[in-house]
């Protein structure tokens, strides 16, 4: 019977372990997240893009915990805002506020711009206590819609619009955002090669060797 290697997700989100977790099904893993362990230091996301901010949650975890961990990263890219918010979307408009706001100082900050394109963008890091990681990278392309729409997702997804569906992404099932979103274009990319991944993880992995202690003297 083949060996279940465990893998951490970084993070404390329950829906966000069972996407993966069903989505890795059948592959000889064992999903964990932070929850199942005690408690371990917060990681500042102070990068300046989407990469280092997933590697960096990916190798503190797998560090720390001695296990390989997954991260991702992920936010908003507007075109007239230079490319804000980006790795800044989620303290848009400060430390701990609703979607609602978050949406509302965006809608404000793009009044009168007339280029409306925007795109989300995914970064995953898989990473081994030694150091290494592997990456997956995915976009979504869509424009800031003039006002909310739909009660699904989180974050911006009420003023993503998606002109393929022409809906924004708080109108889509799970089902439907899970295949067109940038998360979920990278999570299908990292499954596509899942197998790759655990050879990966296996040669990188350190291993632990099991020493015999002799004492010599009297007991």
């Amino acid at each position: 019977m083949e060996k279940l290697i465990s893998l951490v997700i970084a993070t404390r989100n329950p829906g966000k372990t069972v996407e993966i977790k069903d989505l890795l099904q059948g592959y000889p893993v064992n999903i964990k997240n932070l929850d199942d362990f005690g408690p371990i230091p917060e990681v500042e996301e102070d990068g300046d893009t989407f990469d280092e901010n997933a590697y960096k949650k990916a190798s503190f975890t797998a560090r720390v915990l001695g296990l390989p961990a997954l991260a991702d990263d992920s936010g908003l890219v507007v075109e007239a805002l230079d490319g804000a918010p980006g790795v800044h979307s989620a303290r848009f408009a400060g430390e701990g506020v609703s979607d609602e706001r978050r949406c509302a100082k965006l809608l404000n900050a793009m009044e009168g711009k007339t280029d409306r394109r925007a795109a989300f963008e995914c970064v995953i890091s898989i990473a081994v206590p030694t150091g290494p990681a592997l990456t997956y990278a995915a976009r979504c392309k869509g424009r800031i819609a003039d006002k909310p729409s739909g009660d699904n997702g989180f974050g911006y997804d009420p003023i993503f619009y998606f002109p393929p569906l022409n809906k924004t992404f708080a109108e889509l099932s799970r089902k439907e955002k899970g295949r067109v979103s940038h998360r979920g274009k990278a999570l299908a990319e990292m499954k596509s090669e899942f197998d790759k991944v655990l050879t990966w993880i296996k040669q990188n992995m350190p291993v632990f060797e099991n020493f015999h202690c002799q004492v010599n003297g009297n007991h």
